[in-house]
């Protein structure tokens, strides 16, 4: 059994990004494994950061991500990155020194250490894009960033990023074929 920390991004009920997160959460938990479901938007959850010592729900956040092994992460895509919530929680919670710390080399150069290491994190996301206007023209950028400029920074390197394009434009049969995707990677964890 696994412990799994999965920090939900969307404000509809209704969208899909909430039928993935259902039913990574039915799907694991019937393995057996331990889901501790973060909702920000139902939370309030505030992404401004400027500066201030970390809040309760932040620290909150930071032991119960101590506790698990798996992180996971569901969101939409919007104009090539996570909603400002989800990106709030990033820069909030997987903050220096707690996520990382840097490690000094010569002069003002050095390289982060990261804090989180032998953690495993699933990012699921979606797109109202085609794939090929992601991976053509913005170069998979979201995939990038988040696996190299967030999780490896942080010391996990066992990222598994599922994404699922032209969302509001497929058939339900395509939307389904997204689900079972949902399911088969809950089921591997």
């Amino acid at each position: 059994m696994k412990k799994i920390f999965l920090v939900y991004g969307h404000y509809d009920d209704n969208s899909f990004n909430a039928s993935i997160k259902r039913t990574f959460i039915e799907s694991a938990e019937e393995k057996g494994h331990e889901v501790d479901c973060v909702d920000l938007y139902k939370e309030k959850f505030d992404p401004v950061y400027a500066g201030e010592e970390p809040s309760s729900d932040v620290l909150s956040h930071r032991s119960r991500i101590e506790k698990c092994s798996v992180i996971v992460l569901i969101a939409p895509i919007w104009n090539f990155r996570m909603p400002a919530i989800m990106e709030g929680w990033i820069d909030k919670v997987l903050a220096p020194p707690w996520a990382f710390k840097f490690k000094k080399l010569v002069g003002n150069y050095g390289y982060p250490l990261g804090n989180l290491g032998g953690k495993k994190a699933i990012i699921f996301c979606t797109y109202g894009s085609p794939r090929f206007a992601v991976a053509t023209f913005f170069l998979n950028m979201p995939v990038r960033r988040l696996k190299r400029g967030i999780f490896y920074i942080c010391g996990i390197k066992d990222i598994l990023y599922r994404r699922y394009f032209a969302v509001p434009f497929v058939s339900e049969k395509k939307r389904k074929e997204f689900l079972d995707d949902v399911r088969k990677t809950a089921n591997k964890i």
